[in-house]
């Protein structure tokens, strides 16, 4: 073997210092960036577990995509020793803001999780057969089920299971309730949902619509556009904590009853107010006193949403009471 001389190694040393002295800002926001890239979707997976891997699977993909790609450029950007030519920098620096964007929607799209006595709904009796795949939870009667089904939108960002605790007494009343899981969490990109659930349950000859919040605006555009389904029409609109995008007021020929809480800080009474006039002049408006806008779930406490003055027991209890007397007024097919 060769031996090296005397100051090869000392100027090995030299030209890795000189390289690293090189890297200049971009290449260590580049390192910071993926870094983040690591962090934000441990993060998420740490602080809503649940939610990611009972949710719609496209997040769960969508954070192991991010580590990945994050942990290529950190190791890639490391063994870099080049100054960049100035389009390659131009290129770089696009890059990076959109990484940084990517990164921002990653940690604003974290779901929350449910949690009890949702958690305990979930569990299966005497009574109702709860089942669960990774696009839909639904709720089935032991007994005979009402030919009248309801299939229900979560609100933005909240995971399917946490609205199990609310929607259960619809099961025990003897209604099939089908719980899609969005993509996401975004109801907009769950709309095609519906047709698919009701070629499923060709048993089911009427359905009630229901939501909360942007779940429910999903809702009423999926009740305007299903209630003249001669097969199994929309039969009724239930909305919780919601109100429609659009007039539908005249189009709309399901019977509505909006739920919602006079404490609620994110759809607010003055906004159930104004959303009478969107609605059909035979809607029905209940108001939970002292309720807000994360008692119709359970997932916890909602940025932005207002102070309770009721306890969540309560407001639930009178919640899941209202939607069975609802729904069995519009069921005349009970068997």
């Amino acid at each position: 073997m060769t031996d090296q001389p005397a100051d090869a190694v000392p100027a090995q040393a030299d030209a890795l210092a000189s390289a690293r002295a090189r890297r200049g800002p971009l290449t260590w926001t580049v390192h910071v960036v993926a870094v983040a890239g690591l962090a934000v979707p441990a993060w998420a997976a740490v602080t809503s577990w649940g939610a990611v891997i009972h949710g719609y699977p496209l997040y769960a993909i969508l954070l192991l995509a991010t580590v990945a790609g994050s942990a290529v450029v950190g190791i890639r950007t490391l063994r870099s020793q080049h100054r960049r030519a100035g389009w390659r920098r131009v290129g770089r620096v696009v890059l990076i803001v959109g990484s940084i964007v990517w990164i921002a929607l990653i940690a604003w799209l974290r779901p929350f999780t449910a949690v009890e006595p949702a958690l305990a709904a979930m569990i299966s009796d005497a009574k109702v057969t709860v089942s669960e795949t990774p696009t839909q939870i639904v709720m089935t009667p032991a007994g005979d089920a009402s030919t009248t089904g309801v299939f229900f939108q979560s609100g933005a960002k909240v995971e399917a299971r946490a609205y199990a605790a609310v929607l259960r007494p619809l099961a025990e009343a003897g209604y099939t309730v089908v719980i899609p899981k969005q993509p996401l969490g975004i109801a907009f990109l769950a709309m095609g949902t519906f047709d698919s659930a009701k070629s499923h349950y060709p048993t089911v000859t009427s359905w009630v619509l229901a939501g909360h919040s942007l779940g429910g605006t999903v809702a009423s555009m999926q009740a305007d556009s299903g209630d003249t389904d001669p097969a199994s029409p929309v039969v009724g609109l239930l909305l919780y904590a919601s109100y429609p995008a659009s007039d539908i007021s005249t189009s709309l020929t399901a019977t509505v009853l909006s739920v919602s809480g006079s404490n609620d800080g994110l759809a607010t009474p003055a906004d159930i107010a104004a959303s009478k006039a969107n609605l059909p002049t035979g809607a029905t408006f209940t108001v939970i006193d002292g309720a807000v806008h994360a008692f119709f779930g359970d997932y916890g406490p909602q940025p932005g949403d207002g102070t309770p003055a009721i306890s969540h027991e309560d407001a639930r209890q009178q919640i899941s009471d209202a939607s069975v007397g609802f729904v069995r007024s519009l069921d005349g097919h009970h068997t």
